[in-house]
């Protein structure tokens, strides 16, 4: 079993793509600058000792060296000893809504942003309760399967955008059957499902859905993301930047309202509670509460419980790596010089 002690560093290694488009651009900008000094034939005379090749092999190594200092800042550990652990919580499957309304700032900074805040939060006071994510627009998918890995979980959930989901749309049944379906039903746990949404669909399968859930012992609680005045939904450009307001096919500003009526008959559909957020508080605090109200089952669980540390060995591979990039000098030996000397006569 591998795990990593701070996984959230692992976020670095997005850097990596940068790193090698700013020794693409460094390598562009030197060779225009050679141009400008002189003559080609000239500038090569004078550079006889320098080796493109070698050059590249260099770059190769910071790239190495970079990957294996952030994965040694990780601390990968390796699972040593295997043992059956008790432990007393609930099983909860969280679905959010990833539809451009979203995206809509009525609540600060916006609807979808807040909604990740109280989800971190709401992980950090969990003990040994199980935490599973679904995301969801016009279909809904897995982002992390129940786990007690909660590093994991607030890993995954900083990756959730409205990027990620190809199909829009707020298809509330379909979130809360895939979050259903991810649950072990075979074990004792008490069961509950919060769907975080702004509610701006129509879906009357959703209220069936939360029925079944019921059916099965589960709770279906709902979170509205959104104030009663609604608010426009932002467009932005490739860089972050805001270019307007989403609009329809009349010219006019679309603004997104939450749905009240249709959050509290599904949440009154699975027997959970209805709860919406504001600019002064998520409203995940008060689902929470509710939570822990359910009756927390003790189940023995297969996990590791000794882990030995591993960081030393990508510590060591960076600290090589660089002795080695030291060592390697940017132009040819005196032995290459001499065999490109007698070429040349």
């Amino acid at each position: 079993m591998l795990r990593y002690e701070h996984i959230e560093y692992l976020n670095f290694l997005f850097g990596i793509p940068v790193l090698i488009l700013a020794m693409l651009l460094y390598s562009r900008w030197k060779a225009s600058a050679l141009i400008l000094f002189g003559e080609r034939k000239l500038v090569n005379e004078l550079m006889h000792s320098f080796s493109k090749r070698r050059t590249q092999i260099k770059n190769m190594f910071t790239i190495l060296i970079f990957i294996a200092l952030i994965i040694g800042i990780a601390n990968p550990q390796v699972g040593t000893k295997m043992e059956e652990v008790k432990r007393e919580g609930v099983d909860l499957m969280i679905a959010i809504d990833l539809s451009n309304s979203m995206m809509a700032e009525d609540i600060k900074p916006n609807r979808l942003e807040r909604a990740k805040l109280a989800i971190s939060q709401l992980i950090n006071k969990l003990q040994g309760d199980r935490i599973g994510l679904i995301v969801f627009a016009g279909e809904a998918y897995v982002q992390l399967p129940i786990t007690t890995d909660y590093s994991a979980a607030k890993l995954f959930l900083s990756t959730v955008n409205t990027n990620i989901v190809p199909t829009q749309g707020t298809e509330i049944a379909k979130a809360i059957n895939l979050s259903m379906q991810s649950f072990d039903m075979e074990n004792a746990q008490n069961k509950a499902i919060i769907i975080i949404t702004d509610g701006e669909s129509h879906d009357e399968k959703a209220i069936e859905s939360a029925e079944q859930a019921n059916e099965l012992a589960i709770f279906v609680h709902t979170l509205g993301m959104g104030l009663s005045k609604g608010g426009p939904i932002p467009i932005y450009n490739k860089y972050g930047n805001r270019t307007g307001y989403r609009k329809d096919r009349d010219g006019n500003t679309i603004v997104s309202k939450l749905n009240e009526n249709l959050l509290q008959q599904i949440a009154n559909a699975g027997k959970g509670t209805y709860v919406r957020a504001n600019n002064s508080k998520a409203g995940l605090s008060t689902l929470f509460a509710e939570i822990n109200k359910m009756e927390k089952k003790e189940i023995g669980t297969m996990v590791f419980t000794e882990y030995k540390d591993r960081f030393q060995l990508f510590i060591g591979l960076a600290l090589l790596l660089l002795i080695i990039d030291l060592m390697l000098l940017g132009r040819k030996n005196k032995w290459s010089n001499r065999i490109n000397f007698y070429k040349n006569q």
